[in-house]
């Protein structure tokens, strides 16, 4: 069976986990000085390196040429070339426990957890523990936790990722390293999943690209799914073709249809919809996205140097399309009243078995003649 792109293209290095520049910089210090610490806490929205991280420290913490190279120790990364970097990286470690709390959430795996930390590592300097979704720990397992947490043995590491922070015991988050993981810009995203293309020898239109990119929704591992899903399809990729594939409209179909919005042309927003309805892309997805995109519209109506924030979202061609967009906006009040009229007709959409028709009704209601 095939690798999955996003194991295969797993960052190895702290240098290699995009868009987390100030946490590489953190651990890596760290690293450099032989300081980690025993209990970290990585939080933030899902596929943004959270797990990654906590892997790429169990390497560190166990690289036997760290241990043995004072000079290497000082470049604060794994050397990927030793026993224990190979182990971990194939998942075969026997000293790194990986523990899913969404499906392990109890007392009972807690105290194995405590029996074990009692053990000295088999074969490693460190066990490392790394305990994935944590905020579904329940109350006796997180209490279980606390007080191992408390007096860790010296060989011990913990690592709990979680994407709901506010979730976890102040009691357990302030013995630990709390790092933030941020969602990852468009961009970002976007130049990663270039270089796949291009190492997979694959051809995929940019505004295709792009697509993939901006459904991930700030997530590396989300985006390299979908780049894979639209991999089986073929060799070389358009815009049209991976539309199909994700049930969803690429950026180039949303501006159009804002376009007609702005221009309060009900006639041909109509028609437009109902190509796009009549292609079968998921609507309540459409709205939503148009949602967003009118609201960052309004926004530099009003405030020019949210171009900074949009330029890491979108391409120049993008906000330049946005920033044109604003410029074109002749009734702000019109345009707050047809947000608000897609914000209340999406709620409907979500539950209605007649998905086109709370969108028609809110679009008839801005722009019908008075």
């Amino acid at each position: 069976m095939a690798l999955a792109i996003y194991r295969k293209y797993r960052p190895k290095l702290l240098v290699d986990l995009l868009g987390q520049e100030l946490i590489v910089e953190v651990l890596g210090n760290a690293a450099k000085t032989d300081k980690l610490s025993h209990a970290y806490l990585f939080h933030g929205p899902r596929g943004t390196g959270k797990t990654t991280a906590a892997r790429l420290l169990a390497k560190i913490a166990n690289c036997e040429t760290r241990a043995k190279d004072e000079s290497f120790r000082k470049t604060g990364e794994p050397c990927n070339d030793c026993r224990p970097c190979n182990e971990i990286d194939s998942g075969h470690a026997l000293d790194v426990v990986e523990l899913d709390a969404a499906s392990n959430r109890g007392i009972d795996e807690m105290r194995n957890i405590k029996e074990g930390i009692r053990l000295a590592p088999t074969s490693y300097k460190y066990k490392v523990f790394i305990i994935d979704e944590a905020h579904q720990l329940t109350k006796f397992a997180a209490d279980a936790l606390l007080k191992t947490l408390e007096e860790p043995p010296g060989h011990a590491i913990f690592v709990l990722a979680t994407t709901e922070e506010d979730k976890i015991p102040v009691t357990i988050s302030s013995r630990t390293q709390r790092f933030h993981f941020r969602r990852l810009p468009i961009q970002v995203i976007l130049e990663k999943l270039e270089k796949i293309v291009k190492e997979e020898g694959m051809t995929i239109e940019p505004e295709a690209l792009e697509l993939i990119a901006t459904s991930s929704e700030g997530s590396f591992r989300d985006a390299e799914s979908l780049l894979e899903q639209v991999f089986s399809m073929g060799t070389a990729m358009d815009l049209v073709s991976v539309e199909r594939i994700l049930g969803k409209v690429g950026f180039v179909r949303t501006d159009a249809l804002t376009g007609y919005l702005l221009g309060g042309d009900l006639e041909k927003t109509l028609d437009y919809l109902a190509e796009i309805n009549e292609a079968g892309f998921n609507l309540v997805q459409l709205t939503k996205d148009l949602i967003h995109y009118l609201r960052r519209i309004l926004a530099y109506k009003f405030d020019n140097k949210l171009e900074q924030y949009y330029e890491r979202e979108f391409t120049k061609d993008e906000v330049e399309a946005i920033k044109n967009h604003a410029d074109s906006i002749k009734d702000v009040d019109k345009m707050i009243n047809l947000i608000k009229s897609l914000i209340k007709g999406y709620s409907q959409m979500r539950y209605s078995p007649f998905t086109l028709v709370p969108l028609e009704v809110a679009i008839i209601e801005n722009l019908k003649p008075n």
